[in-house]
């Protein structure tokens, strides 16, 4: 069992820093490179959170190869590398009120807020997939990829072009001249039964779970496999354009199903 931080002494912080460093950088790989991950989500979130707190409580011991300065992993080979002109960021947890009221604490912070101004939020469904960034160009789709590191990704334009809830061409009469949208492409889970079925019926190897099938439908340097499985997809933000007139985020996502 973890000690708690404030009875932990430097040294040992810099030692238990050194661990969670290796071992949730094996975990990210299993996870994102080779597809078959070791932990559930809450034991792997539970790695994290731990080295959050250490690094929170001795700041001067942040490692260079520290979680907290990666998102997901690097370009896997075999794929275009396509570097992202907004990060594309991984999401934090809340995992009991007091967190979700210092979250927005920050937000009110952020935007210089006094306490008792009020926050609105929107509450969306959080999708297990792989994200995914798609460029249009004048309302066509020219181009898609992976979040990768966050900074730079894969190049997966002609397997998106594959998913049915992704439009090749934009349906208005007006597009944005640029528009680049941010989302998740996932399987649901009676999809995901029915892939691991079949792969039965073959002796392969079965999918962990439906993000890890959609991982592994998505990043195939063969579009036609990607075309086979029932990929779906979710948009769930902006990341740059040029005339959308939304001026909150609910608007945007009503302009985006338009």
């Amino acid at each position: 069992m973890a000690k708690v931080i404030a009875k932990i002494t430097k040294e040992e912080a810099a030692e238990e820093l050194a661990y969670l460093a290796k071992e949730i950088a094996r975990h990210d790989d299993l996870y994102y490179a080779k597809e078959a991950p070791a932990l559930s989500d809450a034991e792997y979130d539970a790695l994290r959170r731990r080295n959050d707190e250490l690094e929170a409580a001795f700041p001067d011991l942040v490692r260079e190869d520290s979680p907290s300065k990666r998102i997901g992993a690097a370009p896997a080979q075999g794929f275009t590398k396509h570097p992202h002109a907004t990060p594309m960021l991984s999401l934090a947890n809340a995992m009991d009120e007091n967190e979700v009221i210092d979250f927005i604490g920050r937000i009110r912070r952020f935007l210089n807020l006094s306490e008792n101004t009020d926050v609105e939020l929107v509450a969306e469904p959080k999708i297990d997939g792989v994200s995914a960034t798609l460029i249009y160009k004048n309302g066509t789709l020219v181009a898609g990829a992976t979040r990768g590191d966050g900074y730079t990704g894969e190049d997966i334009t002609q397997n998106l072009k594959t998913i049915k809830d992704i439009p090749k061409t934009l349906k208005t009469l007006a597009p944005p001249e640029n528009l680049e949208v941010r989302g998740e492409v996932y399987l649901t889970h009676e999809s995901f039964a029915h892939i691991n079925e079949e792969r039965e019926k073959r002796n392969e190897a079965l999918f962990a779970n439906p993000r890890n099938a959609a991982s592994g439908s998505l990043r195939q340097l063969d579009s036609s496999i990607t075309a086979a499985r029932p990929l779906r997809f979710f948009a769930f933000g902006v990341a740059q354009t040029s005339d959308l007139e939304a001026t909150t985020h609910s608007a945007m996502l009503d302009q985006l199903k338009e």
